[in-house]
């Protein structure tokens, strides 16, 4: 991620709308990203579709965070990358998983 947000900064600026690009941007990756269960949870392989996660606590808080399915958590990963988010701020992901309730 720290790579992700260098880039990033690089692209669009570091000025406020540049974080919040940027903010933006990794907000939307790990919503798309958190569809995905890692293979070492899986009791069989391949993995089919539709099937939901087991439910699990990541090696560190940390883990447990980027598997979070709140997107409050997620906020909270972009404000120990970036920086606070502005006040008002709310995302609502664009990528949800049907199946999943």
């Amino acid at each position: 991620a720290v790579v992700s947000t260098q880039s990033t900064g690089e692209h669009w600026g570091t000025d406020t709308a540049g974080v919040e690009k940027t903010r933006h941007f990794l907000l939307e990756w790990l919503s798309f990203l958190y569809r995905y269960i890692p293979v070492g949870l899986l009791d069989r392989l391949p993995q089919r579709i539709n099937e939901r996660p087991p439910s699990f606590f990541g090696r560190d808080n940390l883990e447990t965070l980027m598997c979070s399915p709140s997107a409050t958590d997620w906020i909270k990963l972009t404000e120990m990358i970036l920086c606070k988010v502005p006040e008002g701020f709310n995302f609502v992901p664009k990528h949800v998983a049907n199946s999943y309730s």
